[in-house]
């Protein structure tokens, strides 16, 4: 079985979960390097899949919900919101992007420059740091920020 600590990285099948972890044949990527660099590099195929593309290095991926993972969320509903995600970078809120999806988990998009707009999970710390300014209007959800009201839509595909 391969070590998910440093290897080749056409040489296992690499799986970006839900959770918000790499693995290497089915084994946690325990090597928080490898982990990151793998999320800076993830990339669409242009095809409807995801590769990881490290310069000389490119495999195809298994990604199990979005290639990105909301980590934390920084700032207040007054001041404005940030997202910090599993590629270790951070972007306003994009409010209008907010959606929710099966079990009620949210989602957002956020901007990566030459990867393009990227679809990114809320991970549970994320998602109840940013529940605090959800409340219920009418029936449906609002995230209420620096004084406006964005329903929170359910996600479409």
């Amino acid at each position: 079985m391969t070590r998910a600590g440093f290897w080749a990285i056409g040489g296992a099948e690499i799986v970006f979960r839900r959770d918000g972890h790499w693995y290497a044949d089915g084994e946690k990527i325990s090597n928080k390097r490898i982990a990151l660099l793998f999320s800076r590099h993830v990339v669409a195929d242009g095809e409807g899949g995801w590769v990881v593309d490290v310069g000389v290095d490119r495999a195809s991926i298994v990604v199990e919900d979005t290639p990105l993972v909301v980590v934390s969320v920084d700032g207040d509903p007054d001041q404005g919101l940030s997202v910090r995600t599993n590629d270790g970078e951070s972007n306003e809120l994009d409010y209008g992007s907010l959606c929710v999806g099966d079990d009620n988990v949210l989602y957002c998009r956020v901007e990566r420059g030459s990867r393009g707009v990227m679809p990114a999970r809320f991970l549970r710390p994320a998602y109840y740091h940013l529940a605090g300014a959800i409340s219920d209007a009418g029936g449906d959800p609002v995230l209420s920020c620096r004084g406006q009201q964005w329903p929170l839509a359910a996600c479409k595909g």
